[in-house]
């Protein structure tokens, strides 16, 4: 490493001690762009990525709620506004017991990159808290929704901070929160994303990152001259953006082997379509976090414990959550004759295996491949301020080429002297450079 890196991560490591997945974060970026940057005197000048690496406000709150035997409850909120200079904070929120605030940095830094990416107007900021939606009523998630909104409701708005749902706030989360802030500010606006259509949503954002993800694998494989019919594919999770991506990949004439929860991994060799990829949905609702389930249903094979990445395919996608896919992982993909791995989740795989996966074969960062989320996010909120609905086909087609941009910049910026792409390369320097700039623009600030 270079020393004058070295000495700007160790004053990082110093600000944010035991933080490691916000570290972790911050070192991929400054690695690939630093280069770039040494080029760009004004950047230096101007302490770009010193203020890009500090949070513009953290905010930390309490959550008190009362359960459904009448017994009081107490969770940590987190609101993490990260980076406005290209629009207001956009990001979402995650209820989930592993919740804390390096964990919702790594994420508020990642969003600021990605957002930029996309090219529409949204800055960078995560939340959530580490209240666990699963085994609760109904009613105990809304009490929680409106005692987390009651204070988070100060500091967002639809020029401010524009949330949106994550792992554990789905559509039934962002009902009840909306509903909470329409009643303290007594103003119908954008402010969440996400919602149902009968109150502000866009269609398609439910599939959108999973969509996104395999638009992104199909631009992948275009610059190879290749296309997605015949792959065999591996995805992890069971959520909306494995059942968005399965849906996709499969109608472009792949074969889906596998999902994955906390308690194993499916393992499918007739391929993953049709009835199969809308049980998914019915999983996901059974509020159980498991897949077993499925083996049973359809007569496929059920692995108890492991991860999906021991299987023999040509494309890895990590759907679930952070540093799923590690080195050991990576290296028995890659010994099986996996071609590609694009994670479809934020930094889905650990540092070790991303570097590994660059030299090797074709890797792209989450930033990159799981932008479409957050894109159909920013859709939304232009369809609310517009006071109007695009149908499926101009949501989809928009999402589609703004995919398509995000690769092209990935191209532009990543493309080695040897005409192979560095896409987390390419990722950083294209989100880095929009934002830099803006920030430059707006004076010290």
């Amino acid at each position: 490493m270079d020393t004058k890196m070295k000495e700007f991560m160790d004053s990082v490591r110093a600000k944010n001690s035991n933080e490691d997945e916000f570290l972790q974060a911050v070192q991929e970026v400054v690695e690939t762009v630093w280069d770039f940057y040494q080029e760009n005197p004004h950047y230096k000048k101007a302490k770009i990525l010193e203020r890009m690496t500090e949070p513009e406000r953290t905010i930390i709150f309490r959550v008190p709620w009362v359960d459904d035997s009448g017994e009081v409850q107490v969770n940590r909120g987190f609101r993490v506004e990260f980076n406005s200079a290209i629009g207001p904070y956009k990001g979402g929120l995650r209820f989930h017991p592993s919740v804390t605030l390096s964990g919702l940095k790594f994420l508020g830094f990642e969003q600021t990159f990605k957002n930029s990416l996309t090219t529409l107007p949204m800055g960078g900021g995560k939340g959530g808290s580490d209240f666990n939606p699963k085994g609760k009523s109904d009613l105990e998630i809304m009490r929680f929704c409106q005692a987390f909104m009651s204070e988070l409701f100060r500091h967002i708005g639809p020029n401010t901070d524009v949330p949106a749902g994550d792992i554990g706030v789905g559509g039934r989360e962002i009902g009840f929160l909306y509903g909470q802030y329409k009643k303290l500010r007594n103003e119908f606006t954008g402010v969440l994303t996400g919602k149902g259509a009968e109150f502000g949503g866009s269609l398609i954002r439910p599939e959108a990152t999973g969509f996104g993800a395999i638009y992104f694998v199909r631009e992948m494989l275009a610059a190879k001259g290749e296309t997605m019919k015949g792959k065999t594919v591996s995805l992890s999770g069971f959520g909306n953006v494995a059942w968005g991506a399965a849906l996709k990949a499969v109608e472009y004439g792949a074969k889906v082997v596998t999902i994955s929860g906390p308690d194993g991994y499916i393992y499918d060799a007739e391929g993953i379509s049709g009835e199969k990829i809308n049980y998914l949905l019915e999983l996901r609702a059974s509020n159980q976090d498991i897949v077993a389930p499925y083996a049973e249903r359809f007569g496929a094979e059920f692995i108890a414990g492991k991860r999906p990445w021991e299987q023999k395919v040509d494309i890895a996608i990590p759907c679930a959550i952070q540093n799923e896919l590690n080195e050991e992982d990576c290296k028995t993909l890659i010994a099986n004759g996996c071609q590609m791995i694009a994670e479809a989740s934020n930094m889905g795989c650990t540092a070790e295996a991303a570097y590994l996966a660059t030299d090797k074969i074709l890797f792209a960062p989450g930033k990159a491949v799981n932008a479409g989320g957050v894109a159909v996010s920013g859709l939304e909120m232009t369809q609310n301020s517009m006071r109007l609905n695009w149908s499926e086909k101009e949501v989809d087609d928009r999402l589609d080429q703004i995919m398509t941009d995000i690769h092209n910049a990935c191209v532009k910026y990543g493309t080695e002297p040897n005409g192979k792409i560095n896409y987390i390369k390419g990722a950083n320097i294209g989100g880095f450079v929009k934002v830099a700039d803006a920030m430059i623009s707006q004076g010290v600030v």
